[in-house]
């Protein structure tokens, strides 16, 4: 089986499309939506895309749990994207699991989360040290796992072989360029870039979310340097 995993959307409807155009191409077996679909501009329009696809798994991320739960994550009130949602999508996102297993064509069993297997908030990044990867993730018995959450791509392999790869994000990169990023697994690993008019995207962002999006498209506009990215999430692990 091949695979692709889209992490990290956060309601970027063209991300999503260009994304999703390139993903049609690759004719991959199976897509998996690894966590914080929602929480964005278009998230209502990003959910019932990819619900009306074949062959799609979710995971849970920390923003579809907030959104689902009303909690507000940074000072952001969810309220307004539950209303949009509604109940019947609102459920849907809780039936979705912290994990999904596959067995993918040249890689063996392999493990999709958010973050890791058994929470969707701890922080690793491609520089954090095995021990510390692995005492996260726990008694894994894949081969590969593969993430998000932290918005910068990565393909590493622990002391132990265990192989780690962060798909990076769709919808909000911290790749230091413009574009949406995912990854493609079997018989390989390929981190992918899609490219997309992010100028376009950065109007209709702002135009429908307001004051957040002005921020969403700031991001777009200007990605953070993945260097930095990680530094940060660094700090916020206590490293």
């Amino acid at each position: 089986m091949r695979v692709a995993a889209l992490c990290d959307i956060h309601g970027n409807l063209p991300a999503l499309e260009a994304v999703l155009a390139d993903v049609e191409r690759e004719g991959v077996d199976a897509i998996v939506c690894g966590g914080d679909l929602v929480g964005g501009p278009f998230s209502v329009e990003v959910f019932d895309r990819l619900l009306s696809l074949q062959d799609v798994r979710f995971v849970r991320g920390n923003a579809d749990r907030l959104v689902m739960e009303g909690d507000g994550e940074h000072g952001v009130d969810w309220s307004a994207e539950r209303r949009r949602l509604g109940e019947p999508r609102l459920a849907t996102i809780a039936s979705w699991p912290l994990t999904v297993e596959l067995e993918t064509e040249g890689l063996g069993r392999t493990l999709f989360c958010h973050a890791i297997p058994s929470a969707d908030e701890p922080i690793f990044t491609r520089i954090t040290p095995d021990k510390d990867v692995a005492e996260l993730l726990g008694d894994v018995e894949a081969k590969l796992v593969v993430c998000g959450h932290t918005h910068v791509q990565f393909d590493r392999q622990l002391a132990s072989g265990l192989r780690v790869v962060n798909a990076g994000s769709v919808g909000v990169p911290y790749e230091g360029r413009r574009g949406a990023f995912w990854a493609v697994l079997g018989p390989m690993v390929e981190l992918r870039r899609t490219e997309y008019d992010v100028e376009a995207a950065a109007v209709s962002i702002r135009e429908a979310a307001g004051p957040t999006g002005e921020q969403h498209s700031g991001w777009l506009l200007e990605p953070p340097d993945p260097d930095e990215a990680t530094a940060y999430f660094e700090s916020q692990r206590g490293a």
